[in-house]
């Protein structure tokens, strides 16, 4: 413990914030972090529990309160060594992981928990700065190959981890550039690609084979792949020609909205919307991109790819943003003794709804209206809970303008195309049929194929993409070698 009454001295620190009017103008990351000696004050606060809640309530199991004590002490070199044992990533998670340890704080049972993701942020940011961050190359070969298909999170973990166990390691993407969801997922504002750019290097100097514009299986339905990939590889080509394969693949399967008027110009998916600003970033060109500019928009779903949905659309200059969330509107303040050290139902006001936005709870959309086929309005209608059963209060109906509407209710699903092709077994979800159980771990129904991330579990967090990513290596490693010294 770096300082023993330290969590009655020092109240939680958040990071700062550059105002809005000038974050508005780019899509540059706006958050301040923490300096040196704030991170040191933000880390005595640790009361290196006997027992870290955090450390559970992190999917990876980050050794949080070893790395608090080490910034506390000032031994950053130490401090990222011990983040990097169990997170392959965390600039990543620094950045756009929702903290569930900090939730899992024993300090939040009555007070403000330890600035967990600040202090991670800090210690990777200056790992950066000093550069300890180094490629690290295995020692020996094994003669094995991997294939992992899908540049995600998951998929970059289990690729650099089985990389460094000496494993001749493959990694495919569709897209022209490495990140999946993380690339084309999550806005530059939030986190800029430079992050994903520089781990690509270290694990090309560790390793690793990118491979990008290619689609492993065969085109979903209806889809052109000139849009998106210049080949295709059969299933068949890749297990006749690597030794595993790893499909950790992201949920992209968007939920639809089935109202009338959803054929209607100006209705989206809002992974459609959401990468083209950022391939606009990157410095391609893009036909027809869909913009915000000067219209009325309304952001369907109230989670974290409607907000920001909501960031862009105020970046584009949107005349209102409107977000409608279907469940009501859930308290300010969480009951902490009922619900530590699990992650609470309450309010959360992101960055991106202090930049502009109207939330709107316990609605639901009943039509699309248009004219001469171009979305013009959208027609609501108040819901509440009776029974259990959520139904229409008599007399809410309203009328909302809107020029763009854009669906961000969640993701069912990987898509289809790549299980079918390898005949992998679904569960009632559609994901990949395949358990986590330390025995033969992550095997999918189909020899020598793995599912991880995702394209197992369904839509989730980046740290559960990671961990999960780093249990599969694992498996891999062990399905190769009979024996595996990976950590799980």
């Amino acid at each position: 413990m770096g300082k023993i009454t330290g969590f009655l001295e020092y109240e939680r620190l958040e990071e700062g914030y550059r105002p809005v009017a000038e974050r508005l103008k780019n899509y540059k990351e706006f958050v301040i972090g923490l300096a040196d000696d704030e991170a040191k004050v933000q880390s005595a606060r640790c009361m290196d529990c006997g027992t870290p809640f955090c450390n559970s309530g992190c999917p990876v199991n980050n050794i949080i309160p070893d790395f608090n004590d080490l910034v506390f002490r000032g031994d950053w070199r130490n401090a990222i060594t011990v983040l990097h044992s169990t997170n392959n990533f965390p600039e990543f998670t620094g950045r756009v992981c929702p903290a569930p340890c900090e939730a899992a704080c024993t300090l939040n049972v009555n007070d403000d928990p330890v600035g967990i993701k600040s202090i991670e942020h800090a210690i990777i940011d200056r790992a950066w700065a000093e550069g300890w961050v180094v490629p690290q190359p295995p020692k020996g070969k094994t003669g094995k190959t991997v294939a992992v298909v899908g540049s995600g999170p998951a998929g970059l973990a289990a690729a650099q981890q089985l990389a460094r166990a000496g494993h001749e390691v493959t990694v495919f993407e569709k897209n022209d550039r490495i990140g999946g969801l993380l690339r084309y997922g999550i806005p530059d504002f939030k986190m800029e690609k430079s992050h994903i750019d520089r781990r690509v290097e270290q694990m090309q100097a560790e390793g690793v084979r990118f491979r990008t514009g290619v689609l492993v299986g065969h085109l979903p339905e209806g889809s052109k792949v000139t849009n998106w990939a210049k080949e295709i590889i059969s299933a068949d080509e890749l297990k006749a020609g690597f030794d595993a394969v790893l499909l950790s693949g992201g949920a992209e399967q968007s939920r639809d909205l089935p109202v009338p008027g959803r054929d209607l110009d100006g209705v989206h998916f809002a992974m459609e919307f959401l990468p083209q600003q950022n391939k606009l970033n990157a410095g391609d060109k893009l036909k027809g991109q869909l913009r915000a500019d000067g219209k009325h928009v309304i952001v369907i779903g109230g989670g974290d790819t409607g907000s920001d949905c909501v960031g862009t659309s105020n970046r584009h200059g949107a005349k209102s943003v409107t977000q409608f969330e279907l469940m009501p509107q859930p308290p300010e303040e969480e009951n902490r003794p009922l619900t530590w050290p699990y992650w609470p139902i309450k309010l959360r006001t992101s960055s991106s709804h202090e930049e502009g936005c109207e939330r709107e709870f316990a609605i639901t959309t009943k039509e699309l209206v248009g004219e001469k086929g171009k979305l013009k309005a959208l027609k609501t209608a108040r819901v509440e809970w009776q029974n259990g059963k959520m139904v229409e209060v008599p007399g809410s109906e309203q009328i909302w303008p809107a020029e763009m509407v854009l669906l961000a209710m969640g993701f069912v699903s990987p898509v289809g195309s790549v299980l079918e092709a390898f005949g992998v077994d679904k569960d009632a979800r559609g994901n990949a049929k395949a358990g986590t159980e330390l025995l033969d771990g992550y095997r999918t129904n189909v020899d020598k194929v793995f599912a991880a991330g995702d394209m197992r579990r369904g839509q989730s967090l980046i740290v559960w993409a990671i961990r999960e990513g780093r249990q599969a290596a694992r498996a891999v490693d062990e399905y190769l070698m009979g024996a595996s010294d990976l950590p799980r």
